[in-house]
């Protein structure tokens, strides 16, 4: 492994693990809705200038319902559940939370594609189940799912959603060209929560609207491109094969930047559902691996 593929895997767990601290911190100034879609807006328009200097082309008018469908999912619903969990859950628990989508995507993957999931896949889903509950404990929900904590899940079955149904599409357009439609379709979606928007922007403190714009430019974008870097030179198994590490980061970072020290309750109940997660994700084939990690 070269130092350009460990620069990569680096920036990839550095930038997804602040994603959450950069949501705590942007919350403070606005809304989540608002957040969500500056986020998107300033995501679209990197994505605009990308598409016009590598002259992208546009997806065939048919596939539009589908984009939109999609985008609806894996952005507008999924950052938008995470904003408003976010509001009483600390950035590292979202992570964790956020990294139960191996779970969802295996069962997504039995429902509806017919796939056999093993006693080993139903094992990880029930120590997770226990590490979820130690994370709301841990939380402040007490002994059950808190609403920050279920909306978090949402944003995680959402997210495999997004990922469990792409596949085909990811084959006929190319992994960025098609994250980037879903972008903009997730962006003209929210659009509906422009107004008040430029109020916001107005108000809210400068650091929150510098971490709304981080969270677009580098987490939404600079991340996507390194993990497809990675995918490029080494397939899709070794993009996938570092990004456990990001909760540790998320926490670190959140710790840093927000002063959120994580409780032992917490951090117990994360051990406990990154084991049960590692049962399902190793458990999937190179394929849904692929599918499984591509973006928070």
């Amino acid at each position: 492994m070269n130092i350009k593929i460990l620069a990569a895997h680096a920036l990839i767990i550095i930038l997804w693990g602040s994603a959450f601290a950069g949501i705590r911190h942007g919350l403070e100034g606005y809304s989540p809705e608002h957040l969500s879609l500056l986020r998107l807006l300033v995501g679209s328009i990197a994505l605009v200038i990308y598409a016009g200097k590598t002259k992208m082309k546009f997806p065939e008018l048919k596939d539009w319902p589908v984009i939109f469908l999609f985008g609806f999912l894996g952005f507008a619903v999924y950052q938008t559940a995470l904003n408003i969990g976010e509001q009483s859950v600390s950035a590292g628990a979202a992570s964790l939370l956020i990294s139960t989508s191996p779970v969802f995507i295996g069962l997504l993957g039995r429902i509806f594609l017919k796939e056999r999931a093993g006693k080993r896949y139903w094992l990880g889903a029930f120590i997770c189940i226990a590490g979820i509950l130690l994370i709301s404990l841990g939380s402040g929900g007490g002994i059950e799912l808190g609403f920050g904590v279920i909306l978090i899940l949402i944003a995680s079955l959402s997210e495999s959603l997004y990922f469990v149904f792409q596949k085909k599409f990811l084959n006929k357009y190319g992994a960025l060209p098609f994250t980037a439609y879903t972008i903009w379709a997730a962006t003209l979606l929210m659009l509906v929560y422009a107004p008040g928007l430029r109020a916001q922007l107005a108000e809210a403190p400068a650091g929150a609207t510098a971490s709304a714009i981080y969270l677009g430019l580098f987490p939404t974008v600079i991340a996507y491109f390194a993990l497809a870097y990675i995918t490029a030179k080494s397939g899709a198994s070794e993009a996938a094969s570092s990004l456990y590490l990001t909760p540790a980061a998320s926490f670190i970072i959140a710790w840093v930047w927000l002063g959120e020290a994580p409780t032992m309750t917490t951090l117990l109940g994360g051990l406990i559902t990154l084991i049960g997660v590692s049962f399902t994700y190793f458990r999937m084939s190179m394929t849904e691996i692929e599918e499984a990690k591509t973006s928070y």
